[in-house]
């Protein structure tokens, strides 16, 4: 046995407290790379906002002419003049074609003359009838000289009825040479050129007039929707006869939202049975021609007669499955639960939920990515954009 002082003694108890040394270090890196879970990801929720919104039908439509009619030479004669500019909006009674009118304007003198006489013979004849009763009175006329004047008279009458009729048809005839506009519109490029012979067989069309403003938007509502908005006229006491206090708005295509404000004009008095909706017409007053007749347009009608509280989220906070739309709520436990929700129309970038929420839900809106279901979280309060 080696004494204590001994080298190869030292030597041992050295390398004994080395291999101490290394086996604590050892041991100690061993517990500094145990895995340790991260801590639970920082979200951003908010309760659902609580706003008065106006629920409305969504349908599409078209634009219809308030007015529209076809300018046609009622009478045969050569066109003289051509008195507008192509696509020029006129005013009711604005010329726009000139039919040659001489020779009408000489059947009217003629038809004039033929009057003339007429009511000339009348009364010679209207004067011997006269005579012949005062002398058939005192017995020095015959009864049948007296009923031969009656006869004459009463044929000279007729003579002067069917010549001012002449002469009437002679003043209609001179005024449709003058086609002029019959009401405030639009008129359409000529369809004939100065000197052509129109009206010979059958009325020649000139041009068309179109009414823009206002203008009319035609579109359709299912059954459902229109038993929903009957229901609500009845609430609100308005009848088919007040239809124009039902607002309607409209956009186009190429629009953002629904600029165009118009109102309710007509409802049809039955559904088409073939297609199950009810057509509907509402009328913009398009001052600024903005719609045009056959345009495309969106429309929509709103479904109750005073605005409805309800419950909006951020339109992103949303996602969907097969089953339908749902959003990521924290529950009490700071758990992310996922929410099978009902929407409703959209409000710029908000969305209505009209079932599955309550307004002290903690709703995800920040941070969806990191927000998965059935994990814990740490919630931070964020605000809704458009709040």
């Amino acid at each position: 046995m080696m004494a204590s002082g001994h080298p190869r003694a030292r030597r041992l108890r050295g390398a004994s407290l080395v291999i101490g040394a290394s086996l604590l270090l050892l041991a100690d890196c061993r517990k500094q790379n145990a895995y340790q879970p991260p801590p639970p990801p920082e979200i951003g929720v908010a309760h659902p906002l609580t706003r008065k919104v106006q629920p409305y039908f969504y349908t599409t439509g078209s634009a219809a002419a308030y007015n529209s009619v076809d300018l046609v030479a009622r009478i045969e004669g050569f066109v003289q003049s051509i008195d507008y500019k192509d696509g020029a909006t006129v005013k009711a009674g604005t010329q726009l074609f000139t039919i040659e009118p001489a020779p009408y304007q000489a059947k009217l003198k003629q038809a004039q003359a033929a009057l003339a006489s007429a009511q000339a013979q009348y009364v010679q004849a209207d004067a011997e009838f006269r005579r012949q009763s005062s002398l058939a009175h005192v017995n020095y006329a015959s009864q049948s000289t007296l009923d031969q004047a009656r006869a004459t008279r009463a044929a000279d009458q007729a003579n002067v009825d069917s010549d001012q009729a002449a002469l009437l048809l002679a003043g209609i005839n001179l005024g449709y040479t003058s086609v002029t506009a019959p009401f405030d519109g639009t008129v359409t490029q000529h369809q004939v050129s100065v000197g052509a012979l129109v009206g010979v067989s059958t009325p020649t069309t000139l041009a068309t007039i179109v009414s823009l403003a206002p203008i009319y938007v035609n579109f359709s509502l299912p059954d459902q929707s229109v038993q929903r908005v009957r229901a609500e006229f009845a609430n609100a006491g308005i009848t088919l006869a007040e239809l124009g206090k039902v607002p309607v708005d409209v956009g186009l295509a190429a629009e953002e939202g629904y600029p165009h404000r118009a109102t309710l004009d007509y409802a049809a008095p039955q559904v088409d049975a073939t297609t199950g909706t009810l057509p509907m017409r509402a009328i913009v007053q398009n001052e600024d021609h903005a719609l045009l007749p056959g345009y495309f347009v969106r429309v929509r009608v709103p479904r109750t007669r005073e605005p409805l509280s309800a419950l909006l989220v951020p339109d992103t906070a949303l996602g969907s499955t097969q089953g339908g739309a749902y959003v990521l709520v924290v529950n009490k436990d700071d758990v992310v639960e996922q929410r099978a929700v009902q929407t409703g129309d959209i409000e710029g970038t908000l969305r209505i939920i009209t079932n599955g929420l309550t307004a002290d839900d903690r709703v995800v809106v920040d941070g969806l990515v990191r927000a998965i279901p059935g994990e814990k979280v740490v919630p931070k309060l964020a605000a809704i954009p458009g709040s």
